[in-house]
């Protein structure tokens, strides 16, 4: 498969990870994590609104100005008194909202999509006044006609923004649906497309890749997928979506700080990384079926589609438990410099599965078992 050659990531971790239910970061927490990706190597860092709270805006003004390589954004509102805000504290970009479905719009400002064109107009030649990069989003993109988004992007396009952003807000959207949509968008006009996409029914990585597959050159993220309700796609799930698939697109990126930054990130909100989070969870490299690790010990790459290495990782493969294979026994016991045969390996592995259905096992017990038949 041949993958698009433009590829950008935009941490959302500082706006939409601050809207996890446990998040609330400390000015300290902010700049930590805006460091770390930006060593990392994310082209963007969105922070919160600086009309949020005045801390935020504080926050804001803080991490524009040290100076990190990744282009410092702000999510604001359509409106000229936030683009003041995000222009009078440092933002280099501006990812300005406005919703346009009919659900939001009724609940939300009940203006027409010529009225909120006229808006965005006064806002976007604002901030492109002040030199500040423009990315115009019509919020719950999935659940708005899809003329009315041309409609949309085409005439913010003529005002002169870097990008259009297409969001499912409310995870609503398939991966097919996506796709049709970038892709219809993309035939529509030449700027830049960003996407953001939620959890809610579990498409987040697969529906931002199929965004980016459609022509979509900006992705966003959050690390461990942290954000409101279900948060979205996570930037290692991206990031082993991607290199799964080709690795020279992600060859760029420090991948070996993954681990650090999201256990940092969970020490930070007072969880633990999810068993299932690609690349950093603790089993995301851990084999344990006997036919499995018969075949991964011949050849990684029976059974890992990722290279534990490059993510600063190490496989593991378990043998305290009752499926445990000789070959799996035969490689501990090398290990601990013992050398079974076949025949010794194989009567090791019976005893152990036997005491595996009996009770818990752990790795003292079977480093005994091994030592035992080697005698």
């Amino acid at each position: 498969m041949s993958l698009p050659e433009r590829l950008f990531f935009v941490d959302t971790t500082l706006r939409e990870g601050e809207q996890f239910a446990s998040a609330r970061f400390t000015t300290a927490q902010r700049i930590a994590i805006a460091e770390m990706l930006d060593a990392f190597g994310v082209e963007y860092i969105e922070l919160t609104s600086p009309a949020a709270s005045p801390q935020s805006a504080r926050d804001l003004a803080t991490i524009a100005r040290r100076g990190l390589r990744a282009r410092i954004l702000t999510h604001i509102r359509c409106h000229m008194a936030d683009a003041r805000l995000a222009v009078e504290h440092g933002a280099q970009g501006a990812n300005l909202l406005f919703a346009t479905s009919e659900p939001l719009r009724t609940v939300s400002h009940g203006r027409s999509l010529s009225e909120i064109l006229a808006e965005a107009k006064r806002v976007i030649c604002y901030l492109r006044d002040h030199d500040i990069e423009v990315r115009f989003s019509c919020e719950d993109s999935f659940r708005t006609d899809l003329a009315d988004l041309i409609r949309i992007y085409r005439a913010v396009e003529t005002m002169g923004v870097q990008r259009v952003g297409l969001a499912d807000t409310v995870g609503i959207a398939t991966p097919r649906q996506v796709y049709d949509v970038v892709r219809a968008v993309r035939n529509e006009v030449q700027c830049d497309i960003e996407f953001h996409g939620h959890n809610d029914s579990g498409c987040a990585i697969a529906n931002t890749f199929s965004a980016y597959e459609a022509g979509a050159t900006h992705l966003d993220v959050t690390v461990l997928g942290i954000g409101e309700r279900n948060g979205i796609a996570s930037l290692s799930g991206m990031i082993a979506r991607i290199a799964s698939i080709d690795p020279s697109r992600v060859q760029r990126y420090r991948l070996d700080l993954l681990p650090k930054i999201d256990e940092t990130v969970a020490t930070m909100l007072g969880i633990e990384i999810p068993f299932n989070q690609c690349i950093t969870s603790p089993t995301a490299f851990h084999h344990k079926a006997g036919m499995h690790t018969k075949a991964v010990l011949s050849d990684p790459r029976s059974y890992e589609v990722l290279d534990p290495n490059l993510f600063g990782r190490q496989r593991t493969i378990a043998i305290a438990h009752r499926l445990v294979g000789w070959h799996a026994v035969a490689e501990r016991a090398r290990e601990l410099g013992i050398t079974l045969s076949e025949a010794q390996a194989r009567a090791a592995a019976a005893r152990i599965k036997a005491l595996g259905d009996e009770h818990d096992l752990d790795g003292a017990m079977i480093d005994e078992i091994l030592y035992s038949y080697a005698e």
